[in-house]
């Protein structure tokens, strides 16, 4: 027992001694969050005429990529879609406004549930989960969830930073809190590290120093970890070639396991991944405004969301002062455009992301003595381990089939999960009609999922199961009300099992057995 006490005297006396105040002046801190905002903003404006335009390759030298004075403005006017990341944000912070720092976890997933813009990936899985009954965290949890390990609380997780400077360990059971809404495991952990990253924007000016301290965060067992921890190590091998450590991240975890859409596909809207081309684009640009974003949008895949995230980090490290002139370009009369779907700027955003920094600081043991800020900095602790997709593996792609009246959907299978994907809403429909549907497997009624045709309401998968026994399986969905309007789009289905296929051998082993 005395041991015991000792050892927590010490581990007590060793986190007092970590922990350090600084001090900042009000205009610092705003300028440091004004950045964060503006920053991901022109990231996120700079990157999307590439967003997925580059799936399993980078954007090569020889492509310039588009800015101009007025393009700000112009794409948050006519292409407003393209901010999901910002106005999820918003959603966030508008929620904060309206109930305090303790707002209840419902307060947050009621709002964009039920909020009028489109949704994808977790986001929209969640969405659906909400508006069934399914609250969170089981909303994001990857049993009831297929893209759990996808990109969406870590591009909507910047406010949980920025509203916490130099108390990462508050940002992150701010993550807790809000990020198990859509997402689990890998996918909440990406929110949990790129908050963490804002959060030590205020306390660090070292890129390489805010990255590493980050990590700590994370569960080192986790892939998450280990994707970001080879990007670090081969920076250091590689420092000047970017290229070559984008190589390294694609040759050991471009392979998606739980997005549909990434399956068997280039596409990737993995949380580690893109969370690797952040940490590239930080990295590589050398705390230059120009070369983080280029990098970071050059990496493909998430094009416009991950110079998002790498601009609003750096931004906030910079301040938003000394975001260089270029590019700001029509910033200004971009600041008072509310983003479309919600009733907030960035003007006002501004102003309430210093209110609400203040209250956490407060809360959290600093002082506000007039201009003078003290913050009571936290060292980094690891949070919980978190796994989606455990023991499963994509092995095979199988068509399905239809009846003969179109009121049946059926395909047999052997493995341990599938995924039947497939749509019933048009793009922006916003059609009224619901079909009812039965899923069986093996006879045994699962399930009975209501398919939406309207596109914010929708399901983003028509139906799966995760934990079947291994063996041979049928499955059916029975549609109950067949529409001549509107329709059911589905060719085919993901199966996985408790083992993963070598692509390669396969063939050879199944020629060996003729």
């Amino acid at each position: 027992m005395k041991k015991i006490y000792f050892s927590l005297l010490l581990f007590l006396a060793a986190n007092i001694f970590a922990q350090k105040n600084i001090t900042l002046s009000k205009d610092q801190l705003k300028d440091k969050i004004m950045g964060g905002w503006a920053g991901q903003t022109i990231g996120v404006t700079f990157g999307g005429p590439y967003e997925f335009r580059f799936e399993g390759t980078f954007i090569g030298d020889y492509q310039p990529l588009l800015w101009y004075d007025g393009y700000l403005k112009n794409t948050m006017l006519n292409n407003p879609g393209l901010y999901d990341d910002l106005y999820m944000d918003l959603t966030f912070v508008d929620v904060f406004e309206k109930y305090g720092l303790d707002a209840p976890v419902d307060s947050f997933a009621n709002a964009f549930a039920n909020a009028g813009y489109m949704l994808w990936h977790a986001n929209q899985a969640a969405r659906y989960n909400i508006l069934h009954g399914i609250k969170a965290p089981n909303s994001g949890y990857w049993m009831n969830n297929p893209h759990a390990d996808c990109i969406d609380f870590q591009i909507e997780s910047d406010f949980a930073g920025l509203m916490t400077p130099g108390m990462p360990n508050t940002a992150s059971a701010i993550s807790d809190k809000i990020g198990h809404i859509m997402n689990y495991g890998d996918g909440w952990y990406g929110g949990v590290f790129i908050s963490t990253m804002y959060s030590l924007a205020f306390t660090s000016n070292d890129i390489n120093y805010i990255i590493s301290e980050a990590l700590k965060m994370i569960p080192p067992q986790s892939e998450f970890y280990q994707c970001i921890n080879d990007v670090i190590n081969s920076y250091k091998k590689y420092p000047t070639d970017w290229k070559q450590t984008w190589l390294e991240v694609q040759r050991k975890w471009a392979d998606d396991i739980g997005c549909p859409e990434g399956v068997f596909a280039p596409f990737d809207i993995d949380a580690k991944v893109n969370a690797g081309y952040v940490v590239m684009g930080l990295l590589y640009g050398q705390g230059d405004f120009t070369k983080t974003l280029e990098i970071a949008t050059r990496c493909g895949q998430d094009a416009d969301c991950n110079p998002s995230s790498a601009g609003g980090i750096l931004g906030a490290v910079l301040g938003y002062n000394k975001i260089p002139a270029y590019w700001k370009m029509g910033l200004k009369e971009a600041e008072s455009v509310d983003f479309k779907y919600t009733t907030m700027s960035l003007n006002d955003v501004y102003r309430i992301g210093l209110k609400h920094a203040l209250q956490v600081i407060e809360k959290n043991g600093g002082q506000i003595n007039g201009d003078k800020i003290t913050i009571k900095t936290q060292q980094p602790v690891t949070v919980k381990f978190e796994k989606s997709f455990s023991g499963l593996y994509p092995v095979a792609k199988s068509d399905v089939k239809w009846s003969d009246n179109k009121d049946e959907i059926s395909f047999d299978f052997e493995g341990t999960g599938f995924v039947l994907k497939g749509e019933t809403a048009k793009w922006n429909s916003s059609a009224a009609y619901v079909f009812n549907t039965e899923l069986y497997v093996d006879d045994k009624l699962i399930e009975s999922p209501q398919l939406p045709c309207n596109y914010t309401t929708r399901r983003y998968e028509l139906c799966w199961k995760y934990d079947l026994q291994k063996g041979k399986h049928k499955v059916r969905l029975k549609i109950l009300n067949p529409s001549k309007e509107n329709e059911i789009n589905t060719d085919q289905a993901i199966i996985y099992s408790d083992k993963p296929v070598n692509g390669i051998l396969f063939n050879d082993a199944a020629a060996k057995k003729k």
